[in-house]
């Protein structure tokens, strides 16, 4: 029989573990955005003299259209609007954004500005190769950047997935190195996803040689893998963040001769698809490295790499 007694706690307490829960509900990364698009919000509405919770639909219409008018990307604009919806549902308000007002003005700056993404450049082998002969692998901040840049492309990394993975997540085998991926963007529940790669037919690329050399350079034997190396050449017990894990590939790319501003985080990632798509590689089998639950996303990445691969262009006798 259920004891009612687990219900008789104390109300601020239940309150407490509701928004817990709530704040778990999204992932990290998100939960930061959100913050960061609502305080932009109160900050407009406090120089404007405009009341943020509840929004009127014409506050929330004049803010992005001062978005806009600012040069904001309309990607950034549809974030925003998601954020002041979901705060005045938490606060069970009606969300302006579904007026008509709010609709038809958003309407209007997607017309004007556009809707297409902006994506940065993906990093192509060719281009890696040339980055990792640009490290300097005599300190330990050059074997942990060559390790994580060549882990991160084979594996087809979000950086997010990167900087969380521990040395308990790693499985050295004769053929190369299963590692488990905790959590990641399309697996919130923490299931875990398993993914393997394969040695390199380089040893000077060679992903698995890379992780293994940093790990026994760094003294590393759990924890987190990649870690933050201070000025002093030492290795810290935290891990790196993910955006660091984006100025480490802007770094590398900036010596190489490319623009940096072209390449983040995401690059090594898009990267992957985008060369296993020059290289062939059947679609099934490059989502199941990249973990991609929809064939309609892998082919935003993978599409600029098959623009020649098989084009009737070639073939009309020009």
């Amino acid at each position: 029989m259920l004891d009612k007694s687990i219900f008789k706690v104390d109300r601020a307490l239940f309150e407490n573990r509701v928004e817990r829960y709530l704040e778990r509900s999204h992932a990290e990364n998100s939960r930061r955005a959100y913050r960061a698009d609502w305080k932009d919000f109160v900050q407009w509405c406090q120089a404007h003299q405009r009341q943020s919770l509840p929004a009127t639909p014409e506050t929330v219409a004049a803010y992005i259209s001062a978005l806009a008018e600012a040069g904001a990307k309309t990607s950034t604009i549809v974030r925003r609007l998601s954020s002041l919806s979901l705060a005045h549902q938490a606060k069970q308000w009606e969300t302006p954004t579904r007026s008509l007002l709010v609709r038809t003005v958003w309407r209007g700056i997607r017309r004007e500005h556009g809707i297409a993404a902006e994506p940065k450049q993906p990093i192509l082998t060719d281009e890696l190769r040339k980055m990792i002969d640009a490290i300097d692998t005599t300190t330990l901040r050059g074997l942990r950047d060559k390790a994580l840049l060549l882990i991160g492309f084979a594996g087809a990394f979000r950086r997010s997935e990167l900087v969380a993975l521990r040395w308990e997540d790693v499985e050295f085998r004769e053929d190369g190195v299963v590692m488990t991926i905790p959590q990641s963007k399309t697996d919130q529940e923490g299931e875990g996803q398993r993914i393997a790669i394969v040695r390199g037919q380089q040893a000077s690329t060679c992903p698995v040689t890379a992780l293994q050399t940093w790990l026994d350079e760094a003294f590393i034997v759990n924890g987190p893998i990649f870690r933050k190396v201070n000025k002093s050449d030492n290795v810290e017990p935290r891990a790196l963040t993910a955006q660091s894990v984006a100025l480490i590939i802007k770094r590398y790319a900036q010596k190489v001769g490319l623009d940096p501003d072209q390449f983040a985080g995401h690059s090594l990632r898009a990267g992957f698809a985008t060369q296993a798509a020059v290289n062939g590689v059947l679609e099934r089998d490059i989502m199941r490295q990249t973990r991609h639950k929809s064939l309609v996303t892998l082919r935003r990445y993978i599409r600029d790499g098959s623009l020649f691969r098989d084009n009737p262009s070639g073939r009309v006798g020009l």
